[in-house]
């Protein structure tokens, strides 16, 4: 979770960005405040960047990148903060470039960009009353006009660079400075709430996976993907093929590969306007959960939480032979034979999904016994938890 704030001297970004770090857990980055640092302990930065400063000057790229490297390298180390809040940077077309390198470099990227917007007149109003009480030297007027300056030659058009992106918002800086703290709080959170969630819910026929899996993708605006359901669109299908999966199906035997994969990926495909996808039935075998991640990879995404199911297997067989006389029952249901075969092929590769997931992506266990609504509460704890660590 990276932000930055824009806005010319004067616009509060400082006040905002000491708020926006204690409610989001975030690190924050100020590059003035980073080369005064510099100055006070006399480092080659410092020494370089100090006349520059007094004059009202941006510091050059190389040194702010320089000063950028040796802060994140020793955060990093230090702190286990969600992300970082930047003020003061990117001031220039260049710097935007930078900051795309360096969080690539982490292997992130900026969330959002928000530019409060205030007058220039406002401006030096604002920090005229700043040097009287702070003394800054930045703040003497021929500075203050040379810095608003530089800011609508300089910083402005970096703007248009986070417009293209999708992630530059505008704030009205005008109002007071609750309310501009409110405007940004509700961006971001729109923002986290547009994280992408792929969930993998596993557990052996009976366990409750389908009514588990369809309730959370209600809650959580997942698309539901449920490979039964897929292939039995597929089986309806008027071919050949179709008869085959259908016959297949019945004797509850395993569809092949190459058939499920292609049902899959179609699905993903045609239905990419929700949070995510939660995935049930797929994927089945050790093979599978390797396809899986490439289909998601395809898309730029990945697995981020999995959900296994325990329940014991006569439990197991007695809740499929009681669904088999109901009228929910399937027709895979209402065999003996086939209940058994069903859950010996589940046991045959669960062992090695589970292992795949465990070392991969944090496997969580969950108490398949109880209530549908106490099992829910204890998976529904579990997805809550991957949409913080993803946010």
């Amino acid at each position: 979770m990276n932000i930055a704030l824009f806005g010319p001297p004067g616009a509060g970004k400082g006040t905002q960005a000491r708020r926006l770090v204690e409610r989001y857990d975030l690190f924050y980055i100020s590059s003035g405040d980073l080369l005064r640092e510099e100055i006070k302990e006399g480092t080659d930065i410092g020494l370089a960047a100090k006349g520059i400063i007094e004059k009202g000057g941006l510091v050059s790229d190389e040194l702010i990148v320089k000063l950028l490297e040796k802060t994140i390298r020793k955060i990093r180390k230090q702190t286990r903060a969600r992300g970082f809040l930047f003020d003061g940077f990117p001031r220039t077309f260049v710097q935007a470039y930078i900051l795309e390198g360096l969080l690539l470099k982490m292997h992130t990227s900026l969330m959002n960009l928000f530019s409060i917007e205030v007058p220039a007149d406002v401006c030096v109003e604002r920090l005229l009353g700043r040097a009287s009480i702070e003394g800054r030297a930045d703040d003497r007027r021929e500075v203050i006009d040379f810095r608003l300056k530089e800011y609508k030659e300089k910083t402005e058009p970096v703007l248009d660079f986070y417009q293209e992106k999708g992630i530059m918002i505008p704030i009205d800086g005008m109002k007071s400075p609750d309310e501009v703290f409110e405007q940004i709080c509700k961006e971001v959170d729109n923002s986290l709430r547009q994280v992408h969630l792929n969930v993998v819910v596993l557990g052996a026929p009976g366990s409750g996976r389908s009514t588990q899996a369809k309730v959370l993708a209600e809650e959580y605006n997942l698309h539901y993907v449920n490979t039964t359901d897929l292939l039995a669109e597929a089986a309806s299908r008027n071919t050949p093929q179709a008869k085959q999966i259908g016959k297949m199906m019945e004797q509850g035997i395993l569809i092949p590969d190459e058939i499920v994969i292609r049902e899959v990926e179609g699905y993903i495909k045609t239905h990419p306007d929700k949070n995510g996808m939660i995935f049930k039935g797929f994927p089945r075998t050790l093979v599978q959960a390797y396809i899986l991640d490439g289909l998601l990879r395809k898309i730029g995404q990945r697995v981020s939480c999995v959900l296994n199911i325990q329940v014991p297997t006569l439990e197991l067989f007695k809740r499929l032979s009681s669904r088999g006389q109901s009228e929910k029952g399937q027709r895979y249901d209402q065999s003996t034979e086939t209940i058994v075969r069903r859950i010996e092929d589940h046991d045959r590769y669960a062992c090695e999904i589970a292992h795949y997931y465990e070392k991969s992506r944090g496997l969580q266990v969950i108490d398949g016994n109880g209530t549908r609504e106490e099992v829910y509460e204890r998976m529904a704890a579990q997805v809550e938890e991957a949409f913080r660590q993803a946010r």
